[in-house]
């Protein structure tokens, strides 16, 4: 297994997350993505829809209007123009 993956999601009023994660579910322009740790490096624009953290079996989803995904062998950057975790009802 390649470990944990970094990632921070960041909009312009706050940084919403922070942390090592297992996995990142993300809407790209061109089609979702995942990243996992070691994943190769890319840059893409990011539709409005949903981010899904996975961190062993705990999810976290968080609403995200368009920005850009950044993946670097460091880990995942994702600067939304606007992002909001999603409350369970």
């Amino acid at each position: 297994m390649a470990g944990k993956l970094q990632f921070s999601l960041v909009s312009p009023e706050r940084e919403v997350f922070s942390g090592l994660v297992d996995q990142v579910d993300a809407p790209g322009v061109e089609g979702d993505f995942g990243v996992l740790a070691a994943h190769a490096p890319f840059m893409t624009a990011l539709r409005e829809d949903v981010v899904t953290v996975i961190d062993g079996s705990a999810r976290r989803q968080f609403d995200v209007q368009g920005g850009f995904a950044d993946v670097t062998p460091a880990g995942l950057t994702i600067l939304a123009e606007q992002a909001s975790e999603v409350v369970a009802a």
